[in-house]
């Protein structure tokens, strides 16, 4: 079997566990469907300085409350944007009057259009207002995702970085190279010493890659590394998925993510095809750490693979 004919052979069976996994996002994988979506609940969790994390279905929230009013970090499906809007009713009676979304990924962008009409303003990187505003085609699982309404389209964006001076904080929001998409966003509390990731960092798992949004394993290294650059022994790090972290946690993340693209470069170099690679099993000292999500170590080989060979042929 050839890699042009494996390839996609793999990522086909990865697909329903992985549009099942984003729909509901569970840190610990697939557990449970869209139509599950009613059952959920919105966990908060204090982190000082009047910022929480949230947890529901889809991505990770990050969220800042003062006088100024809510500023919230992505805002999942469009069926939890009244649940969001209460848990946030809860720590504050001041709307919520911005929207940062991290990346376009429809469990981090949902409930924009209902967050918007309820007069907030959506921010993002402009690639992801680009990716929004166009139907977009999602290699890996086969799907195509349509264009989104005018309303839930980021109202303001930005290119490389703006700065928010709200509720008493700075929050810095910067874009990094293409690494789990093309339109990245890293938010940075400074004075709470709290740092949101989208996706850049899945906690505990083995990440997902959109490569036909401009995604790589190199980009993502990359990005961590800057995110490294900011935090220090005390800084809160929310990740897209999975609990929240620290920076030493995140610097084991790193070194997997180099560790296991180092050793399938390597492997390529050698000459060895998909099939040798995989059936090598290149991550077996790593998976039971990092193999707890939605990707199986197969896919995850696969995945790398695919965006090493990616980046040879550009």
């Amino acid at each position: 079997m050839t890699r042009r004919t494996l390839v996609p052979r793999l990522i086909r069976a990865a697909a329903p566990i992985v549009v099942t996994a984003l729909a509901v996002a569970l840190p610990a994988g697939p557990a449970a469907g869209p139509q599950d979506l009613d059952q959920v609940e919105i966990q908060t969790q204090s982190l000082g300085g009047g910022v929480y994390m949230l947890v529901g279905a889809g991505g990770n929230l990050g969220l800042s409350v003062g006088e100024d009013g809510a500023f919230l970090i992505d805002d999942q499906y469009a069926p939890m944007a009244d649940k969001i809007r209460a848990a946030v009713a809860e720590l504050t009676e001041e709307p919520i009057r911005y929207v940062v979304n991290t990346h376009w990924h429809f469990d981090h962008i949902g409930g924009n259009e209902k967050m918007a009409e309820a007069g907030a303003v959506i921010v993002a990187h402009e690639m992801v207002r680009e990716r929004m505003s166009t139907e977009q085609f999602m290699s890996a699982f086969e799907r195509t995702i349509p264009p989104s309404p005018p309303a839930a389209l980021p109202a303001l964006t930005f290119t490389d970085s703006i700065t928010f001076h709200w509720n008493g904080d700075r929050a810095l929001l910067f874009h990094v190279d293409p690494a789990h998409t093309d339109g990245d966003t890293m938010v940075h509390f400074e004075k709470a010493n709290v740092l949101h990731t989208g996706d850049v960092y899945f906690n505990g798992m083995y990440p997902f890659i959109d490569l036909s949004a401009g995604g790589s394993i190199d980009g993502m290294i990359a990005a961590v590394e800057r995110v490294l650059k900011r935090a220090d022994d005390e800084t809160r790090i929310i990740p897209g998925h999975g609990p929240l972290s620290t920076k030493a946690e995140l610097q084991a993340y790193h070194d997997m993510l180099q560790t296991a693209r180092d050793r399938i470069a390597a492997m390529i170099q050698e000459g060895q095809s998909l099939e040798e690679i995989i059936d090598s099993r290149p991550t077996r000292d790593l998976d039971a750490q990092w193999a707890n999500g939605f990707l199986t170590p197969e896919r995850w080989v696969t995945l790398l693979h695919t965006s090493l060979i990616d980046d040879q042929e550009r």
